[in-house]
């Protein structure tokens, strides 16, 4: 008997993360439904009118965008059947592959271009979602989310379970409760679609935030460095016998922790029927009368030759009986288990440093020396070179690969990691950067070790 197993998610780098976990582990690529809402045509554009990928999939990549939606959509096209844009009633435009799509339009795996007559509802109450859930989850396709669903073999639901909470799948009860408290009443297949204007502020309520892109990161950077940089301090001069005292401060990192809900995923229970076969012997009884033409005498044998009398003799058949006992074959056991990971915090404090001057003299300094005295527009020429030189025929542009060595520049800035070899802080960088653009490391890490090498060696050279 299967089982479906459904998730919410609030981007589709999410979504896309989940499917390929899901194919990785083992589940068929056409038992596997996701349906994206695309109210701003983020994603329909890298598809062509037959639903696969354009050739401007892999190269129309925004800079601001890291691993954006071309790449995302690009990847989704190798690892789900049917990946095509259509729009759905109540919800609009999405970008949807899979079963769900051929149970909500009546069509086929894979025949997704147009408009589908049907709706998102009827097609997940089908699979054996309850009707309330249903629309839970098609209202948060129509507010921007992506729905991934997995039918799965009972032995096999606890796993794709496993792996949709891992990866961060909504609590839909959550969700539905905070929309009910602003006035929803439930999904309506004939309301207007929301605009991507609407999508954006119901996003901007979401306590998670979407990790597809280096630009957050390299903004806030860029606030931190505005932060400390601040203006230039003004000149006081002291009276005789006055005295200022000017505190060194240094900022210390702490870290606590405190119990998150991660989501939910529902796993629900069908019923499916299939024929069977088997094979009975019957035994069937027939009559058989049958005319002899004979020439003799009567004799004593025939003596009630002219007597009326009449005989009778019955016929019997077996016949099949049927009859069916359900039997428990296998159980699944649906539970939680807890986990302990170690996880590294990578952060700033900022210091104050206090440098004294002699009017005329010679100058002196006080304070620490640790750190970086240069900010990163110091080395922005010197990596603009180092990107002519190596990458300039690589069609990515400069601004593209801008996020990979300010990366560098910031880990050179980091003592953890300043101190330390490339062959051994490498792994911990890697996961760090795959976490906020999958799958683009090794087009980006040389760039990386080089803004890293640059600076950290700048650094060494400064304090010694």
């Amino acid at each position: 008997m299967d089982q479906t197993v459904v998730g919410l998610f609030d981007n589709l780098s999410d979504a896309q993360r989940v499917v390929k976990d899901l194919v990785d582990a083992g589940f068929s690529r056409d038992r596997i439904s996701l349906v994206a809402g695309d109210a701003a045509n983020e994603y329909s554009k890298y598809m062509n009118e037959g639903g696969q990928k354009t050739a401007s999939t892999d190269d129309d990549v925004k800079a601001d965008e890291g691993a954006g939606f071309g790449a995302v959509v690009g990847a989704l096209t190798g690892i789900i059947a049917g990946l095509g844009a259509l729009a759905i009633p109540g919800i609009g435009p999405v970008l949807a592959a899979g079963p769900l799509l051929a149970a909500a339009t009546g069509g086929a795996v894979g025949a997704v271009a147009g408009a589908a007559t049907g709706g998102i509802v009827a097609g997940l109450v089908k699979t054996g979602v309850p009707e309330e859930d249903a629309q839970y989850y098609a209202e948060g396709i129509r507010r921007g989310g992506t729905l991934v669903t997995v039918h799965a073999p009972e032995n096999q639901a606890r796993k794709a379970y496993d792996i949709m909470n891992r990866d961060g799948a909504v609590n839909i009860d959550e969700r539905a409760a905070s929309w009910k408290q602003s006035g929803w009443k439930g999904f309506d297949a004939n309301a207007k679609p929301y605009t991507a204007a609407d999508i954006n502020k119901f996003r901007q309520n979401y306590s998670k935030p979407s990790t597809s892109s280096t630009s957050t990161t390299t903004q806030q950077t860029t606030q931190q460095t505005t932060k400390q940089t601040g203006t230039a301090p003004q000149r006081q001069t002291l009276n005789n016998n006055e005295e200022r005292v000017l505190p060194v401060v240094e900022e210390e990192l702490q870290v606590g922790k405190r119990e998150v809900e991660k989501g939910a995923v529902r796993v629900y229970q069908t019923v499916t029927e299939k024929p069977v076969q088997e094979q009975v012997t019957l035994r069937e009884e027939h009559v058989n009368i049958e005319r002899r033409p004979v020439d003799r005498a009567v004799s004593s044998a025939d003596a009630n030759a002219f007597k009326e009398q009449s005989f009778e003799m019955t016929e019997r058949a077996e016949q099949a009986v049927v009859s069916k006992q359900a039997r428990v074959i296998e159980e699944v056991v649906i539970g939680k288990e807890t986990t302990q990971r170690t996880e590294t915090i990578n952060d700033t404090v900022r210091r104050t440093d206090v440098k004294v001057e002699q009017t005329g003299g010679t100058q002196q300094r006080t304070g620490s020396t640790q750190g970086m005295t240069t900010g990163y527009d110091v080395y922005a020429n010197d990596f603009q070179t180092h990107y002519n030189k190596n990458f300039g025929k690589s069609g990515y542009s400069f601004d593209q690969y801008s996020p990979a060595y300010r990366y560098g520049y910031n880990l050179a800035s980091d003592k953890t990691y300043a101190s330390r070899n490339w062959s051994d802080v490498e792994p911990s960088i890697r996961d760090q950067w795959e976490s906020r653009n999958k799958g683009t490391w090794e087009e980006f890490k040389d760039a990386i070790k080089y803004g890293w090498e640059r600076v950290k060696n700048a650094a060494s050279g400064a304090t010694r």
